[in-house]
């Protein structure tokens, strides 16, 4: 077998976002990054992942950081590397749908705050919830990278994600991202899946795949061989298990290959050296628990990301219900069936699981149903990619002619007046509109903190930073 491209193979660096969030719940610091930029911008990177995801919620709940404050810092000290974010579609970064103002005013101000790229992702696959994230990116100069949650089941075949990016490509993407969120695509699958995007369409292909089963490796090896442009990988110290495949181990086994990356392992080797000493920081308070860094090959059998799977344990333990762990693993399948196999990603993953759960503790499938999973029955998180058991949805209370079937988004009005009328008392600036929009539980409680002379709030959490203290640590590492 050969490479059947002879292109540099592509890295983005999730050692700023997904790494940590996937092996340390997200608990990385400003100040654990800004030492290590300097490096890390001189890499060569396609990009590094810095922000989106769990980052924006995490910085205000836990770390007592402005999430547009770090992103701003972050620009200044990687002025020569692309920074890309992961965005939910018409969800942003939060759990339900936002008006296409919001999504458009959101868009704006990551681009002005720093943001080269937009990864554009929806849980079930539904590109009307893409269209708008879409729009607006270009519209404010960004980098469009549409992804495609990847998932197997009777309707997800190879067909169906060629075509899903052709249909990605017509609506303007710039670059076609396979997102792999639970390590699900076998390496096999994944040279054919390639190789068969590259004969369809004609920008760059992204793959996105963690190390949950033990085949990421594997995995980019085969991508590489079959022509994929771009890579998601991590530095070693915070790489592998539920993270990605190390970029370290990549880059060293394509040097003097057609596809050789052409990256600088010794100053990989320096920004590690750094991020040791975060990770076992991150260890030592508890963040980084070393089970992460296991191979589960059950998720191969019950498609749960590593995420996923915390939660459910978390669940069960609240419950007193721990040995019912493996019941509830094989009732997940049963309830993604029941729902129209709904790729699990959040926030998917959170409903089926959560429905999963209570099926098992019930003692009752379906005696009872989470305000949430009404909602997916209904349709207000978008169209389900298969048939919806319709006993079980009519058990949940629904009628058929309750179910949406229009784009979700086009039933709300515009938000952005709205919220600015809510909070002028408490924001400052747009940025601060947006965060309270998305988070008002969590938003009001941090800027209150941010904007007055009063103690960080108490939680169970490790000391936090000061925001003034981040910016003295970036003049000082900076100048």
């Amino acid at each position: 077998m050969e490479f059947l491209s002879n292109k540099p193979l592509q890295i983005t660096d999730t050692i700023l976002r997904d790494a940590h969030q996937s092996q340390a719940a997200t608990r990385m610091r400003l100040a654990d990054m800004l030492p290590a930029c300097e490096v890390l911008d001189s890499i060569g990177y396609w990009s590094l992942e810095c922000w989106g995801g769990a980052t924006f919620d995490a910085c205000m709940r836990f770390l007592n950081e402005d999430p547009w404050e770090r992103l701003r810092l972050l620009r200044k000290a990687l002025p020569h590397t692309k920074l890309q974010m992961l965005f939910r579609g018409q969800n942003i970064l939060g759990y339900k749908h936002y008006a296409d103002d919001v999504v458009d005013a959101f868009c704006r101000k990551s681009i002005e705050n720093g943001i080269d790229i937009i990864r554009i992702f929806d849980a079930l696959n539904d590109v009307r919830n893409l269209e708008q994230a879409i729009r607006s990116t270009k519209k404010y100069g960004g980098i469009v990278e549409a992804a495609m949650s990847y998932t197997i089941s009777p309707i997800h075949d190879e067909a169906y994600f060629v075509r899903l990016a052709k249909e990605l490509e017509q609506l303007g993407a710039d670059v076609i991202c396979v997102k792999d969120m639970a390590n699900l695509l076998l390496p096999m699958d994944a040279y054919s899946l390639v190789k068969k995007l590259k004969e369809t369409v004609s920008v760059p292909i992204h793959l996105h795949t963690h190390n949950t089963t033990g085949t990421g490796d594997m995995v980019y090896l085969m991508a590489a061989m079959a022509g994929v442009d771009i890579v998601d990988t991590a530095l070693s110290p915070l790489a592998n298990g539920t993270s990605q495949p190390a970029t370290e181990s990549l880059v060293a086994t394509l040097q003097g290959t057609a596809r050789d990356t052409r990256l600088d392992l010794t100053k990989m080797s320096e920004a590690a050296a750094h991020f040791r000493t975060v990770a076992k920081k991150l260890k030592d308070e508890g963040s980084l628990d070393p089970k992460v860094l296991n191979v589960d090959t059950n998720t191969l059998l019950y498609q749960v990301p590593g995420g996923m799977l915390s939660n459910l344990i978390s669940q069960l333990k609240q419950a007193g219900r721990e040995d019912k762990y493996y019941d509830v693993l094989a009732e997940i399948p049963r309830v993604r069936a029941d729902y129209g196999y709904p790729p699990l990603v959040t926030p998917s993953s959170q409903i089926v699981g959560s429905q999963a759960v209570m099926n098992i503790i019930s003692g009752e499938r379906y005696k009872t149903f989470t305000k949430e999973s009404k909602a997916m029955l209904r349709g207000e998180y978008g169209k389900l990619p298969g048939a919806v058991n319709e006993s079980v949805r009519a058990k949940a209370g629904i009628a058929p002619e309750e179910v949406i079937t229009c784009r979700p988004a086009d039933l709300l009005e515009p938000e952005v007046a709205k919220y600015r009328e809510e909070f002028r008392e408490i924001a400052k600036s747009d940025e601060d509109v947006l965060s309270l929009a998305l988070f008002p539980q969590v938003a009001p409680k941090f800027l209150a903190w941010r904007d007055g002379p009063k103690e960080p709030p108490k939680t169970a959490e490790p000391p936090k930073d000061d925001p003034a203290a981040v910016r003295k640590l970036y003049v000082e590492y900076k100048g």
